[in-house]
């Protein structure tokens, strides 16, 4: 067979029925398309279908596209059966060198040859995991973010031997099911959002364990601080608005100074038993009895609120 246009897929294999993989699942199915899923676990279809079910209300409430439905989710139990008559892989299994190496050869030995194979890897390169595969020039990250039936960024980038055709076709495609693309120029270890977010993990981290600041205060510094400004115009473009009239300019001449100031601490901060106690401890309490699937939906909603208010859907 040869490549279908980006607008032309129908049926998509998603190989990896965890959170990320569960959430390509609704999200494809939304779109209208054909799903066929492969995960290895024992109870794998149960936590999938639960997953899908879960989501469906907030994608029902985002719009669904012409012929969604959940009967259009096929598990299968054999790798190569699903991946035989996909039109679109996205690989979402865990972080593990080895295994998305032997496991991304496997979907390469599977599919079909012109078929583009995404993986949802969150921080290693295609360069380092399509080493094992015949075909690895149609190997392509495709980045989503949790939850991907709900967060509309992916970021895309090939490896060392991804065809440059392979990544402006896997941007075109995402594009065209109503994801926000970001086809990086390189490789870059964690990407560009995972490498800004770790940014902020790590310092959180370190002012739980030196008792600075709690689970919740860091949160709440965040929900109702930057993160507000951040939906609208990201970290950069709210500095820019930081230096007055004179724009990002100002804003560096004034505040330039201040990155010499320890006011972080990039290195990773030890986790020791205690610390990830105090911020198991402090999810917990922050949560205040609300289970997972409570805190899933009350997420949903308002993330859609957001994008509602922002006028993305």
């Amino acid at each position: 067979m040869s490549r279908p246009a980006p607008e032309d897929v129908r049926t998509i294999a998603c190989v990896g029925a965890g959170v990320i993989g569960g959430g390509w699942v609704a999200y494809f199915l939304a779109r209208g398309y054909r799903v066929v899923a492969w995960d290895p676990t024992e109870d794998a279809e149960t936590r999938l279908r639960h997953l899908v079910e879960a989501a469906w209300p907030a994608l029902t409430e985002l719009g669904l596209s012409d012929g969604a439905s959940l009967d259009h989710l096929t598990v299968e139990h054999d790798l190569a059966t699903a991946c035989a008559a996909a039109e679109f892989v996205q690989e979402s299994a865990p972080e593990d060198l080895e295994l998305k190496r032997t496991l991304l050869a496997d979907i390469d030995a599977a599919t079909p040859v012109d078929v583009v194979i995404s993986s949802s890897t969150s921080g290693y390169g295609m360069s380092e995991m399509q080493v094992r595969c015949a075909h690895p020039e149609r190997t392509v990250v495709g980045h989503p973010f949790n939850p991907p039936y709900l967060i509309p960024l992916v970021e895309v980038v090939g490896g060392e031997q991804t065809s440059p055709e392979v990544v402006a076709w896997t941007s075109d495609f995402f594009r065209h099911t109503g994801k926000s693309v970001i086809t990086m120029d390189r490789e870059v270890p964690g990407f560009i959002a995972n490498r800004l977010q770790e940014a902020m993990w790590r310092e959180a981290l370190h002012m739980v364990a030196a008792g600075e600041a709690t689970v919740e205060q860091i949160d709440l510094s965040i929900t109702d601080g930057p993160g507000l400004r951040w939906a609208i115009h990201g970290p950069l473009l709210t500095f820019h608005l930081a230096g007055g009239q004179g724009g990002m300019a100002h804003m560096l001449d004034h505040f330039g100074p201040s990155l010499q100031s320890p006011w972080t601490r990039l290195v990773a901060a030890e986790l020791t038993p205690e610390l990830r106690d105090a911020v198991v401890e402090g999810c917990e309490r922050e949560a205040d009895g609300r289970r997972i699937d409570d805190l899933v939906q009350e997420r949903d909603r308002g993330v859609i609120a957001i994008l509602r208010a922002l006028g993305r859907v």
